[in-house]
C-alpha cells in the first residue's frame, strides 16, 4: 500500500490533499499515535469527524475498519456475535457444520482489526448514539488489546495496536473512566479562512466574488440568534454547489434577506420562519 506524500516515513499525520486539518487536529492525531490511546473527536455534525478517520488511514497507508454505532448496537458486536439461531436451524436440517461452533461465530470490526497482518485504523463512529454503558463495556478490550471468545475458549490478541478514532456528536455525556483513557480533541467550527481552504479542495475554480459573498451570508446566518440548528460545513458545501449550478450572482446574494435555496442550509421549519420574520423586519425598517 503506498504512503501518502504528505506523511513522513515516521508515520505521523500532517493532513492530506483532500482534508484540511488544523495544527491542533494534527497534534491530536499524532498524540494518539504516540500514546497508543484512542482519539476521541467531538464537534458539531458536519465538521468532518468521520472523514478524518478515512483520511488518517489514507495518509498513514493503513487499512480502515469502520464500525458505525446505532442506538441498538451492543459493545460485544464490535468483538463478535454468536449466531445461535442459525446453528439451531442447521441442526434441525442435519447440516454437517453444526458440530463446529466456529462456523457460527461472526467476527466484529475489532476482531478483524486485532488479527490484521498490518496496523489498521478503526473508526467507532457516533459512540454517543449507543446505550450509556456501551463505552464502559469496551474499556477492558481497548486497554488490553485482547478479548475472550467464550464459545470457542480462545483469546484474541491484537497483532498490532490499531489507531482507534472515536467520534461523538455530544448527544450525551460519556463515562469518566472511558474519557480518562482517550486523547480528546474538539473540532472547532472552521473560521472563514479555514472554510475558504476547505472550499478550495472541493471547488478549486470558484470565483472569489461569489465565494466571499457566500461566506458573508453563511456566517451571518450562523450568527443569527435563536437558530435551533446552525448550518454545518457539509451543508455550506452543498449550498455552494447549488449556487454554482444555478449561476447565482454575488450581487443577488448581497441583495437577499434570505439565502436563495435556504433548504440546503436550514433543516427545520422553526429556523426558516425565524429567518423570514427577520427578513420582513429588515425590509420594513428600510
Amino acid at each position: 500500500m503506498t504512503h501518502h506524500p504528505s506523511v513522513p516515513a515516521t508515520g505521523r499525520f500532517s493532513g492530506t490533499d483532500r482534508y484540511i486539518a488544523t495544527d491542533a487536529l494534527k497534534l491530536a492525531v499524532n498524540a494518539a499515535l504516540t500514546l497508543e490511546r484512542p482519539l476521541l473527536v467531538k464537534g458539531e455534525p458536519g465538521t468532518g469527524k468521520t472523514m478524518l478517520a478515512e483520511e488518517v488511514a489514507r495518509a498513514l497507508g493503513r487499512p480502515l475498519r469502520q464500525w458505525h454505532i446505532k442506538s441498538s448496537t451492543l459493545a460485544n458486536q464490535g468483538l463478535y456475535e454468536y449466531d445461535a439461531v442459525s446453528r439451531l436451524r442447521d441442526s434441525q436440517l442435519g447440516e454437517d457444520k453444526v458440530g463446529d461452533i466456529r462456523n457460527y461465530i461472526i467476527k466484529g470490526e475489532l476482531w478483524h482489526a486485532f488479527e490484521s497482518e498490518e496496523p489498521v485504523v478503526v473508526l467507532i463512529d457516533e459512540i454517543d448514539k449507543a446505550d450509556i454503558e456501551f463505552p464502559n463495556d469496551l474499556l477492558r478490550e481497548l486497554d488490553r488489546m485482547e478479548f475472550h471468545v467464550y464459545e470457542t475458549r480462545q483469546t484474541i490478541r491484537a497483532r498490532h495496536r490499531p489507531l482507534i478514532i472515536i467520534t461523538s456528536n455530544n448527544e450525551k455525556d460519556l463515562p469518566d473512566a472511558f474519557l480518562r483513557r482517550c486523547f480528546f480533541h474538539y473540532i472547532q467550527f472552521p473560521d472563514p479562512q479555514t472554510l475558504r481552504e476547505i472550499v478550495g479542495v472541493h471547488f478549486p475554480d470558484i470565483r472569489n466574488e461569489i465565494l466571499s459573498a457566500a461566506l458573508d451570508m453563511f456566517f451571518t446566518l450562523r450568527d443569527t440568534p435563536g437558530l435551533k440548528k446552525k448550518p454545518s460545513t457539509s451543508e455550506f458545501l452543498d449550498w455552494l454547489h447549488l449556487l454554482l449550478a444555478e449561476s447565482v450572482s454575488p450581487e443577488a446574494l448581497k441583495g437577499a434577506d434570505i439565502p436563495p435555496m435556504v433548504g440546503a442550509l436550514l433543516k427545520n421549519e422553526q429556523d426558516v420562519s425565524l429567518l423570514q420574520r427577520l427578513g420582513d423586519l429588515a425590509r420594513r425598517q428600510r
